[in-house]
């Protein structure tokens, strides 16, 4: 199965572009991030040259136009929000046996089977009977999946799926998306680099609506290896090294400006050279558009 996306625009009508001509293919078993800011469902605009769009293909037989297919296509379709509401003085059990029947599984004993495997799925089981206003924010992120999972689908979409969770809850929810892209695509929005190195077997970087990397996490840091250098520098010092080097980023270090530059060649005055990483290649792909897939 792929979802291959080809020549896709949007621009609101206040005139900002989210996509801008987006081409690529994400196949069966990839993570990939889709960009950097927060994600919903839109329709693509058309002109007169072609209709931007993609096309999901989840088995050989089949090949569904995502624009002009949309009923089969929510069919093959999960979505966890990055802010997921529910009735939260239901139980989960109530809550996803409900979901089940609204996406189409009629029989009752049926939707039990299903909706008590998949509490089980994301490790909910013993907490059924509870109201979910009383979950920790790591169990309603696994009851978000458990709803998205719902219905076997194909593709699964996911928004900020680990903001505002403690550390252990995050690697939890790491190890249950690992598992579900094993078997279907999940393209997974989001800023945190964590997430990107926890989970994404590919990657892509949307900046202003142009598609700026597309490609492995580790081929990203390799195609910066040996061309990024950092220093500690003075706050008086940071315009001057503005004006002077490819600047990348520059964060506050107990209370020092540490900068990191794009070089080719050594720079000298002090920089040293470091192991680029993912903040590294989505800096230079956003501010130098040096990366490419």
């Amino acid at each position: 199965m792929d979802l291959e996306i080809s020549n896709l625009s949007k621009t609101y009508s206040n005139g900002v572009r989210a996509l801008n001509d987006v081409t690529m293919t994400i196949q069966k078993g990839n993570v990939r991030v889709a960009g950097t800011q927060r994600s919903r469902q839109i329709d693509a605009d058309a002109d007169d040259r072609h209709i931007a769009g993609s096309r999901l293909r989840p088995d050989p037989a089949r090949d569904l136009d995502v624009l002009k297919n949309q009923p089969e296509v929510r069919k093959v379709l999960g979505y966890l929000p990055q802010e997921f509401g529910v009735y939260l003085k239901v139980s989960p059990r109530l809550m996803l046996d409900h979901i089940a029947l609204l996406k189409g599984v009629t029989n009752k004993s049926e939707r039990r089977e299903l909706v008590d495997a998949m509490l089980n799925r994301v490790n909910l089981y013993q907490h059924r009977k509870k109201a979910i206003a009383g979950f920790s924010g790591g169990m309603k992120q696994r009851f978000g999946i458990a709803q998205a999972l719902l219905g076997d689908p194909k593709l699964v979409i996911v928004d900020e799926p680990t903001a505002g969770l403690d550390p252990g809850e995050r690697n939890r929810f790491y190890n249950l998306l690992s598992e579900i892209g094993e078997n279907v695509i999940v393209i997974l929005s989001t800023h945190i680099v964590q997430d990107v190195k926890g989970l994404c077997t590919q990657m892509a970087i949307i900046h202003e609506g142009e598609l700026r990397f597309a490609g492995s996490p580790a081929d990203a840091e390799t195609e910066l290896s040996g061309k990024v250098w950092q220093k500690s520098v003075a706050k008086s010092e940071l315009a001057n090294i503005k004006e002077q080097h490819q600047v990348l980023s520059s964060k506050l270090v107990a209370g020092r400006p540490l900068v990191h530059i794009f070089s080719e060649q050594n720079p000298g005055e002090g920089f040293e050279p470091i192991a680029p990483d993912l903040e590294d290649v989505f800096f230079s792909s956003v501010n130098l558009n040096l990366a490419s897939g």
